[in-house]
């Protein structure tokens, strides 16, 4: 964030440098392991009239335009890696030992293609994973709000199919992240087991960032 106060810098450098001071603080750690902890990354910045997005894997950022439409930046390059592994895990009910054993396979085989050309990317040791993310920007006066959020809450939308974007919009202008948070979670309650929309977990985490002009 204090790279990017700097408006001359691009969102791919500013991730790049925010990596590398993360990664130079912790020169006892063991970087190269697969293991290494990563993370998504959505971000979006207001600059001069311009609105500048940066999407790293699959936490989007929705635009919702002046006219009622919505632009939805993500990068879903994770869902096209172990597509075996990923219906062997999908084929079991959550909380199963089957379940269990299916996604430590996933995601042992996704740790070995996770940041190289052969896998997808995510903001971790290497500092090269910044320039391979979804990048952009549009005019602030086109866009009527946006909002950013984890894929914990967009599947909603993407995964679960309960809402459109358009309702997802009309709840947080009137009840804001916490009222899309709770339509998530009472969507997944009617279906702990993923029988109906099989899943890694029961529930991910669910962030939003609600922005409006």
């Amino acid at each position: 964030m204090a790279t990017l106060a700097d408006p001359s810098v691009t969102l791919t450098d500013g991730l790049a440098s925010a990596l590398e001071r993360v990664a130079a603080i912790h020169p006892e750690c063991d970087l190269a392991n697969p293991g290494t902890p990563s993370a998504t990354v959505a971000v979006l910045r207001q600059r001069h009239g311009v609105l500048d997005y940066l999407v790293l894997a699959d936490s989007p950022v929705v635009l919702e335009g002046v006219s009622g439409d919505h632009t939805v930046i993500t990068d879903l390059r994770v869902d096209e890696v172990l597509p075996e592994l990923r219906a062997e895990v999908e084929q079991h009910e959550t909380h199963t030992s089957g379940h269990r054993e299916a996604l430590q396979r996933l995601v042992l085989a996704q740790r070995q293609v996770r940041n190289t050309p052969d896998g997808y990317w995510v903001a971790g040791a290497n500092m090269e994973a910044a320039r391979h993310c979804v990048t952009g920007s549009a005019k602030i006066g086109n866009v009527r709000s946006a909002a950013v959020m984890s894929d914990g809450v967009s599947r909603l939308v993407t995964e679960y199919k309960m809402a459109t974007w358009e309702q997802v919009f009309t709840t947080l202008r009137a009840e804001g992240p916490s009222g899309i948070i709770r339509a998530v979670r009472k969507t997944e309650a009617t279906d702990p087991t993923g029988r109906r929309w099989p899943r890694y977990k029961s529930g991910d985490d669910a962030t939003v960032a609600y922005c409006c002009w």
